[in-house]
């Protein structure tokens, strides 16, 4: 590893390893190693090489009888194999923006971009179709803007549209008024019918921004 990043042939199964764990949460070194198809101890191998790198780290979870159960989940120092879309030149360019048109200026900006992204949503958002289909379509384009986005539903029918990455965390860091532009996007997007709240948010030490979706 070099330059803070994996090369090599065994990069693709760590990144797979990454990805699992920045979409789920902590896992099991068995579970991956079921889905990966490949043996639980290469998986540990790869993990122990992670750990090292500081990339991942352990916590040994007991659930009922039996040994402990280590399950791996990613460390903040993992946040450099995903997106972040020029951390240091965002920070500059907001804060000279808030600089030069004022908090005013920056409210009509934020305004600016929710709007036309209502209007690219809308377009690709059929609200005609079931909540679900509806929830899975905005999905796809929010991972086409790497959010690494999915859906999930529970038994009454209501829908979770789930964020497990941040591609513009270090201005939403700094600027408050993008993660309150995007509720509000998602709310225009879905229509009055529909309810959207957020109920996990990566800015308050969640690992993930998630929004319930309903019927009103």
């Amino acid at each position: 590893m070099k330059d803070g990043k994996y090369k090599g042939a065994h990069w693709e199964t760590r990144r797979e390893i990454l990805n699992k764990l920045k979409m789920r949460g902590a896992l099991p070194s068995s579970v991956m190693a079921e889905e990966l198809g490949i043996s639980s101890m290469a998986v540990r191998q790869h993990l122990r090489e992670l750990g090292e790198a500081g990339d991942v780290t352990s916590e040994d979870v007991s659930r009922g009888k039996g040994r402990p159960t280590k399950f791996w989940e990613l460390t903040a120092n993992a946040n450099r194999h995903f997106s972040d879309r020029h951390r240091d030149l965002i920070l500059d360019l907001l804060s000279g923006l808030s600089e030069t048109v004022g908090s005013e200026g920056m409210d009509a900006l934020l305004k600016r971009r929710g709007t036309a992204q209502v209007e690219v949503y809308s377009k690709k958002v059929d609200r005609s179709a079931s909540l679900f289909r509806q929830a899975k379509a905005l999905a796809k384009l929010r991972s086409e803007e790497g959010y690494m986005a999915d859906v999930e539903k529970d038994e009454a029918g209501v829908c979770y549209l789930v964020e497990n990455h941040c591609p513009i965390c270090a201005a939403a860091e700094n600027c408050a008024g993008f993660c309150t532009g995007e509720l509000s996007v998602f709310q225009q997007t879905f229509g009055d019918a529909v309810s959207v709240e957020r109920t996990e948010h990566l800015m308050t030490d969640s690992r993930r921004c998630v929004y319930r979706i309903a019927p009103k």
